[in-house]
């Protein structure tokens, strides 16, 4: 126990390791631009000024953000997606996986759940003993299930998901914009210190390290940057997108393997990449929330609540449901549940709210047939 209880420490104490390396990093940099550039290399008054005006703008919301990535504790599902004690008791009794799941399904027939594993079962995670919400996934390194887990990031020391997405993004942001900056602004010096026409002083060493370094960052950050921007515009996770992320970045992302590591999600009418995706503005205000002039700040203004998203996909009607089933017979024990049971709710649907609506009956009752009832937006 001993032993184990001082491996775990250590590991607690090494993930640190990377976010320590960054902070080294930005401190360095900061002393080297306005010590070694600003002050003992820049001769003009008016061009230290603006320097150091624009650079300490984007230092603080660079520094910001990062730190509101760090800190930001990870969103985790509600007491609702909990099995009761006596479920609880039931599915640990049970052997069979068909039976486990007849608990499971009764369970969560009232949750808003769209999404099941490939083999149509309802997600479960037996570590954290819940049902897990659309989108959420168990962090092996974090030890918990995230809500709209995108990745574990060992230079945050934290699980990105729902309660920091747009913090990792205005991160991206404004490190890339700090870097420019300061790559762009340091350019003309470095020329200088290269070719000799400044003599060599102490902050030589600096202004030519602070140059390569901007630009080495700029260039890894631009690449991981554009591809979220990417994801934001689809609706899309890391996770959903076949490891894409670790193979640009070599970043590990600690997660159940078993769900959208390497598929897209699964809804009753299959795997649908898009499933969650609204069309780009909607799918920008569900990161950013409603109000522009916060989206550049670092505070949290996505929407909902992170165990239930707007869908595209919405499955039909329980009762349509049971007369499909009676005329096809089953194919599998999962692929005829039934739930969820009802649309998502006004309050957690905001996104949809005034320009769409739900068409249970009338003149598409041909659409709700097809197994499906259609979103149209107006």
């Amino acid at each position: 126990m001993a032993p184990s209880h001082v491996l775990k420490c250590c590991q607690k104490v090494l993930a640190w390791v990377p976010v320590a390396f960054i902070a080294l990093v930005v401190a360095w940099s900061y002393y080297a631009y306005v010590v070694e550039l600003c002050v003992f290399t820049i001769s003009s008054t008016a061009e230290k000024v603006v320097y150091l005006v624009v650079f300490h703008l984007s230092f603080v919301m660079f520094v910001w953000s990062y730190g509101k990535t760090i800190f930001t504790s990870p969103a985790t599902p509600s007491n609702e997606f909990c099995l009761s004690k006596a479920d609880k008791e039931q599915y640990e009794k049970e052997e069979r996986p068909e039976s486990q799941q007849e608990i499971l399904r009764r369970a969560a027939k009232d949750l808003p759940i769209y999404t099941t594993t490939a083999s149509r079962a309802i997600r479960y995670c037996d570590r954290c003993q819940l049902i897990k919400p659309d989108r959420c996934h168990h962090c092996s390194a974090c030890d918990v299930c995230v809500l709209k887990m995108d990745h574990h990031c060992p230079w945050v020391n934290n699980c990105v998901g729902f309660s920091n997405y747009k913090f990792f993004l205005l991160f991206l942001m404004y490190s890339l914009l700090y870097c420019l900056f300061v790559a762009a602004t340091v350019l003309q010096y470095f020329i200088k210190f290269w070719t000799n026409e400044l003599p060599d002083t102490h902050a030589k060493f600096h202004v030519l390290f602070l140059f390569f370094v901007a630009a080495m960052f700029f260039i890894s950050i631009l690449s991981l940057f554009s591809y979220h921007c990417w994801l934001v515009g689809k609706n899309r996770s890391t996770i959903g997108e076949k490891g894409i992320f670790d193979c640009l970045t070599g970043e590990l992302s600690s997660f159940d393997v078993s769900t959208e590591t390497f598929r897209a999600p699964t809804f009753r009418n299959g795997p649908d990449k898009n499933g969650f995706s609204l069309g780009c503005s909607k799918n920008l205000r569900e990161v950013f929330g409603d109000e522009k002039k916060y989206w550049l700040l670092p505070i949290f203004t996505s929407l909902g609540d992170g165990c239930n998203f707007p869908t595209r996909l919405v499955t039909m009607d329980p009762e349509q449901l049971t007369v499909s089933s009676q005329n096809e017979p089953a194919k599998s024990s999962g692929a005829n549940q039934s739930f969820p049971t009802r649309p998502l709710s006004e309050s957690q649907n905001r996104l949809l709210a005034g320009d769409c609506q739900w068409v249970e009956s009338g003149p598409e009752e041909e659409s709700v047939k097809s197994g499906s009832l259609d979103c149209k937006y107006f």
